[in-house]
């Protein structure tokens, strides 16, 4: 019986789920690079809200501005903290469960003074939460958090600067 209701209480939250994804991206298509796979189905999504971090770093006479690491809140529907989001890419939710993954697509931001979309394959998890059987995740609906547009030369080497930005971030789990 419990197990009946657990199934039934996940599918009506990917429902739910599913039906919020299409809404949120309904006026802007995704691209074909940036879909899961076939055999995995929607969990959930959240918004985040914080930084990505730049570091200016040279190479010889070249000075660039290179991401260090992102750092947000999460929230869920409803504005509630969900956790946080941070360098790996890793995703934490506040019960503890965690995904780290790797960008393997990513597609420009219809804002083009955003970062872009990015689809990221999972490689590792921990804990027994939501987020324990994470297999892909979906950057969308950037706004901002592009590294700055110049200042970065060898009199600021080592320099930190924050982008604000803001972004969903979309989870897929096996079906």
């Amino acid at each position: 019986m419990l197990k009946t209701i657990r199934k039934f209480a996940f599918a009506s939250l990917s429902l739910a789920a599913g039906f919020l994804f299409l809404i949120s991206t309904n006026a802007q298509q995704l691209p074909k690079e940036l879909q899961p796979p076939t055999n995995e189905q929607l969990l959930l999504q959240v918004h985040a809200k914080g930084d990505q971090i730049y570091t200016c770093k040279g190479d010889g006479a070249q000075f660039t501005w290179v991401l260090k690491a992102p750092e947000a809140q999460l929230t869920d529907k409803s504005g509630q903290p969900f956790g946080k989001h941070f360098a790996g890419p890793a995703w934490e939710a506040n019960d503890g469960s965690r995904v780290t993954g790797k960008a393997v697509a990513n597609a420009p931001s219809p804002d083009a003074d955003s970062i872009p979309w990015l689809l990221v394959t999972a490689a590792s998890h921990s804990g027994e939460g939501v987020l324990a059987h994470v297999t892909s995740i979906q950057r969308i609906n950037t706004k901002g958090g592009k590294a700055p547009a110049s200042g970065c030369d060898a009199a600021h080497a080592g320099q930190e600067e924050r982008a604000p930005y803001s972004a969903d971030y979309v989870f897929f789990v096996p079906k």
